[in-house]
């Protein structure tokens, strides 16, 4: 069996969730030939966590300049991309026409242009382009999947989404570079592409128009100066004994892997992880909804928020012969440590969780709960199962069409960067006049 050579670009957090499978449980069939990064000291520290975990030889490094260069001297057949959102466009466009296979964080880019950059270079080059949304593979999600396709509800006509992000998490993304819209796409496209990749999934569906609303109202200078929290403004950084008691605070310090990663980094990028919340400066949004209709008629109303008090989400599908209720609660703030999308910090409390449970009302009879094993492991349980997709040898069959293509990357961004467009211009947005996915077709399934 042939060995996939594999070059990383981007070593923050995110970057541990694919280098830790390769070599913990992968390793006799890949094989890591790169790391690319703006930082070699976070370079450095995962040849560190390598070298000390599981006993192999340092990787070679490469700053981003000489990406073409690191394509020429260690020959990966695929490359895994997890820098800074905006770039990922970059990077997937030049490795599919350098002849490489690619998998990416999601978002798969972060504007229509992006996006249709993407598209071109994928059909010139015939390569492979997989996103890697996690969130498609959890056992709930899967049975949501299952139960819906086997027309337990009927048809389903549709779908009401509300995601809480909580003080701790939510937060995250105002501290760091995600908190600038030409960096990220905002939250409507960086994190919400998980949700209406979710969706269209479900629904099996391709998403025709959006309009939308945004606003910043709770982070952001003039927010907590219009709430009375101007102590909270005075500083522009969390690292540093100034931030008494503010609860907002955030000491890379205290983490061993925030200090290598970020603290010990910013002499090389300048990049600060641990910003203040409340500065000014930042231009996504808090607070979005989103209205999406469907090529198949289907519509989604979609919420977001992101400084509520607890965290999780609720989704409820209605159709003609009953009703789904999904529930994914994993608890308040008070309970749960500060986290990050990327490496958690030590605990400083024990997360309690609230639950995640599917229940069914059919029409004119009694309701029931779906019986679902408990699920354990990063994101609950769907890392593990994806990375099997990913870099096993033999991958099972997956009768759910859990891997995500460029088609079904771009399918979720364009929900986003359309509900972003339609905020900055009052109306609705056809998702067809910004980037065409296939006309004729009416189902996510039809889309290579």
């Amino acid at each position: 069996m042939s060995t996939q050579r594999i070059a990383l670009v981007g070593t923050g957090g995110r970057a541990l969730s694919f280098v830790e499978p390769i070599f913990a449980k992968y390793a006799a069939h890949n094989q890591l030939v790169a790391f690319l990064d703006p930082s070699p000291t976070r370079m450095a520290y995962y040849n560190e966590l390598i070298a000390t975990r599981w006993h192999a030889a340092p990787v070679p490094t490469f700053a981003p300049a000489q990406f073409d260069e690191m394509l020429r001297a260690t020959r990966p057949q695929t490359v895994i991309v997890c820098s800074v959102d905006a770039t990922h466009h970059d990077y997937i466009v030049r490795a599919l026409r350098a002849g490489c296979d690619v998998i990416t964080e999601k978002p798969m880019t972060i504007d229509a242009e992006k996006c249709a950059a993407i598209l071109a270079a994928q059909r010139e080059s015939g390569r492979r382009v997989r996103v890697a949304f996690n969130y498609r593979w959890g056992p709930f999600r899967t049975k949501v999947r299952e139960l819906l396709a086997a027309g337990t509800i009927g048809r389903v006509q549709s779908v009401n989404l509300e995601y809480l992000l909580d003080t701790s998490h939510g937060a995250d993304y105002f501290r760091r570079w995600h908190s600038h819209l030409a960096q990220s796409g905002g939250l409507l496209v960086h994190k919400s592409t998980h949700h209406f990749d979710l969706v269209n999934w479900w629904l099996d569906a391709i998403p025709a128009q959006v309009f939308a609303h945004g606003s910043l109202v709770y982070y952001g200078k003039e927010n907590a100066l219009a709430r009375g929290d101007e102590r909270w403004t005075r500083y522009p950084r969390y690292t540093g004994a100034e931030t008494g008691d503010d609860p907002f605070k955030l000491d890379l310090r205290e983490s061993e892997s925030f200090r290598r990663l970020y603290f010990d980094a910013e002499k090389d990028t300048g990049y600060q992880r641990d910003q203040n919340v409340f500065r000014d400066g930042i231009d996504i949004y808090d607070q979005m909804s989103a209205l999406v209709r469907y090529r198949t008629g289907q519509v989604l109303n979609y919420s977001l928020i992101a400084y509520s008090p607890r965290e999780g989400m609720r989704v409820t599908f209605n159709g003609d012969r009953g009703r789904l209720e999904y529930h994914e609660f994993i608890g308040s703030h008070m309970n749960r440590a500060v986290v990050s999308s990327e490496f958690k910090l030590e605990q400083h409390g024990s997360a309690e969780a609230e639950g995640e449970w599917i229940r069914v009302f059919p029409h004119f009879q009694p309701s029931y709960v779906v019986a679902m094993p408990a699920a354990t492991g990063p994101h609950g349980g769907a890392d593990e199962v994806m990375v099997e997709q990913l870099f096993s040898s033999a991958p099972p069959t997956d009768p759910w069409q859990r891997s995500a293509g460029h088609e079904q990357g771009a399918a979720s961004i364009l929900v986003g960067i359309a509900a972003n467009r339609s905020i900055q211009t009052g109306s609705p947005v056809t998702i067809a006049d910004l980037v065409p996915l296939h006309l004729g077709a009416q189902h996510l399934s039809e889309l290579v």
